[in-house]
């Protein structure tokens, strides 16, 4: 078998492996937001910022019908300058709850992407969103981490596998904001 053929079957094996009705929870989880006002928060590091970023982009964007109400959704990763304030004088541990801190309200919703579920600063901030009582989701991989347990909701890639983790995220992503779209073409005409 040569390394194409190994890591789709690796990636086929460990999609047919994921429990689905968390992702399934996800989307009403965050249609609910949608309808209540409440707003989405989504936080990763490295490649994991990268799929918050893109989940920002698409719900704001691509779940958007003329009768529905938008997505309110913050990317914690996208502001650079602030960002970077935090970490220079609070520390890098402390970059995505000090930008929480200032924001989430309850019944906000709160996404942690993060591939180990051992990111300090995604556990400060999964904490503190607790403590304000937002409605706290993980996607995860490995073991799943200390995030695992301190979320409401986690959805799980069961690889050790770092880049098909990440892929896998990014397919949740689009899942997510399809079925999303799909359902906001419900809403009665005004």
């Amino acid at each position: 078998m040569g390394r194409v053929d190994e890591y789709f079957q690796q990636l086929k094996e460990t999609l047919d492996a994921i429990e689905q009705w968390p992702i399934e929870e996800v989307i009403s989880w965050l249609h609910q937001a949608r309808v209540n006002g409440r707003t989405v928060f989504i936080m990763g590091n490295g490649g994991s910022a990268s799929t918050a970023t893109h989940f920002v982009c698409d719900l704001a964007k691509n779940t958007r019908q003329p009768d529905a109400p938008p997505f309110r959704v913050i990317g914690l990763a996208d502001n650079m300058a602030i960002l970077s304030a935090y970490a220079n004088d609070e520390g890098y541990e402390n970059v995505f709850a000090q930008q929480l801190a200032n924001l989430v309200q309850p019944e906000d919703v709160v996404i942690a992407i993060s591939t180990s579920g051992n990111s300090p600063n995604v556990l400060h901030a999964i904490a503190l969103a607790r403590q304000k009582q937002a409605r706290t989701i993980g996607f995860t991989g490995f073991s799943g981490g200390k995030l695992a347990s301190m979320v409401d909701l986690q959805v799980h890639v069961p690889s050790n596998c770092i880049e098909q983790v990440e892929d896998i995220h990014l397919i949740f992503e689009h899942l997510i904001t399809k079925a999303l779209r799909d359902m906001a073409t419900d809403y009665p005409s005004t």
